[in-house]
This record gives C-alpha cells, sequence and structure tokens, in this order.
C-alpha cells in the first residue's frame, strides 16, 4: 500500500483549521446583511448546518428588508437538508404566515406538508404526524389546485392512509390477540367501516368470524345460542365476498362445530322445557 507523504496530514489540519477560522470569523460580522451574504454562500455549497447558524442570527434583522423573505425561506429549507423536518415544516409554515404572497409561498405550503409527511412515523406508533400532515396537505390542494405538485400531494396523501388503515388494523387485531374477543369482533368491524376499501379487509373479516366464534365459546350457556348464530351471520357475510378464500377451509371447520353446538344447546332446551 503505498504511504502517504508525510507532508498530508499536516495539511489537512492546517486546511480544517483555517476552513474553521472563516466560519468564526463569520459568525462574528455585526451588518446582517453581510452576515447573510455569507449565509448564501455556504448554503449554495450545501454547507447548510453553517448556513442556518448565520441566518438564525439574521433572520428577525432582515424581516422588514427585502432580503428578509428569502431569508427565512433559506432558513427553512436549511432545517429540511439537515433532515429536521420538524424545525423545517414550523419554519415553512412561518414563511406562509408571514408572507402569505411571497414568491415562496406555494412551495412553503407543500414543504410544510412534506415534513409532516416524512415526520410521521411507522404504522406501530402514533400517528399525530401523521393526521397533521393530512390536513397540511388537504390546505395546499384547496390554496393550489391546479399546482404541478398536485400528483405529489396525492401520492404521499395515498401513503399516509395507507399507515392509518394498518393502524387500525393492528390495533383492532391487537385485542383478538390478548383474547378480548367481542372488543377485537367491535373494533374490526370499525376497521372496515373506516377503510371499506383497506387491503386487510379479508383478513379482518375472518377475524370477526373467529373473534365472535371464540366470544361465544367462552360466554355462559344462556348466552351461546345468541352468539354462535351472531357468528354464523359473519361466517356468511365472508363466504359470499371471498368464496374461494385461504381461510375457507377453517371457518367451515368453525361452522360445522358451530351447527353442532347450535343442536346440543336447542336438545338441551327441549330437555330442560320437558321437565
Amino acid at each position: 500500500m503505498l504511504k502517504k507523504p508525510f507532508f498530508f496530514i499536516p495539511f489537512i489540519i492546517s486546511i480544517t483549521f483555517l476552513i474553521s477560522c472563516e466560519f468564526n470569523t463569520a459568525k462574528k460580522i455585526q451588518n446582517p446583511e453581510k452576515k447573510y451574504e455569507k449565509a448564501l454562500e455556504y448554503y449554495e455549497a450545501g454547507k447548510y448546518a453553517k448556513a442556518q447558524i448565520l441566518l438564525e442570527d439574521v433572520i428577525l434583522s432582515l424581516r422588514m428588508t427585502k432580503s428578509g423573505e428569502d431569508a427565512l425561506y433559506k432558513f427553512a429549507d436549511s432545517y429540511y437538508h439537515l433532515k429536521d423536518y420538524i424545525l423545517a415544516g414550523y419554519y415553512f409554515r412561518k414563511y406562509v404566515s408571514d408572507y402569505p404572497k411571497g414568491k415562496h409561498a406555494e412551495e412553503s405550503q407543500f414543504m410544510s406538508a412534506k415534513c409532516y409527511y416524512l415526520d410521521a412515523p411507522k404504522p406501530k406508533l402514533d400517528q399525530e404526524a401523521t393526521y397533521t400532515a393530512l390536513k397540511e396537505f388537504e390546505l395546499f390542494i384547496t390554496k393550489y389546485p391546479e399546482s404541478d405538485k398536485i400528483e405529489d400531494c396525492n401520492k404521499m396523501v395515498d401513503d399516509l392512509i395507507a399507515r392509518l388503515e394498518t393502524k387500525s388494523f393492528l390495533n383492532a387485531k391487537l385485542y383478538y390477540d390478548i383474547g378480548y374477543y367481542n372488543a377485537a369482533s367491535i373494533a374490526l368491524k370499525n376497521s372496515i367501516k373506516d377503510y371499506p376499501d383497506t387491503k386487510y379487509k379479508e383478513e379482518i373479516m375472518y377475524l370477526i368470524v373467529k373473534s365472535r366464534y371464540k366470544y361465544a365459546q367462552n360466554s355462559i350457556i344462556s348466552k351461546q345460542k345468541e352468539r354462535y348464530e351472531n357468528t354464523l351471520k359473519a361466517y356468511n357475510d365472508f363466504i359470499e365476498k371471498y368464496p374461494e378464500s385461504k381461510y375457507l377451509k377453517e371457518l367451515n371447520g368453525i361452522k360445522k362445530t358451530i351447527n353442532k353446538e347450535l343442536t346440543k344447546l336447542n336438545t338441551d332446551t327441549e330437555t330442560a322445557n320437558l321437565n
């Protein structure tokens, strides 16, 4: 392996020192316009962390000047490039608030929504940011219906809704997994009501049948007949919708067991009445 010249490391140290000194000098500039010019140099060079630090020092001073609008936009955009989507979204919204008819108003409105989209968590986690992102996209689409960004908005909205569908399904399924079968049946039914075209619909309807079946099994005898019959209703709804389902064999077995249980319950009832 070739060895680096002995002077290479001192050279790198010297360059790093000079760059550091340059930035420290820039931070000490008192004139807001001149500091803004230096911030622009860093921004245009893609050095967003340094640009953000300098811009933070001047955005208030420049607010009432012709540079104030661009300074605030680039400040927000610097946070975006640094992947700090919470603060980026905050300052993009501030730009829209301070400059509602500014040249970056449409872009900032879009970026505010996009930042919430990028900050939205995986479906298993709390979805507050997802709901906020949907509201922001709705606001953008309402304000700029002819924007060339509408297609991108719709794609992100579809993705956010898919996350909420998954969250709804996982929450409902959790009741089933922990053995709260009546609650599971209700939650699963509500999930379909909220998202009628959900990709989980077949599995949800399958779990409704199983939830009702297990709920009936675990009920007191006086409640079993009614609850087994409710299970059969869910079964009939399922096979009407998915006659070729992979779950059909299992559910047919459940139906067979239920019919036996209902026959036994009816026989026991008749015997008790005779006595």
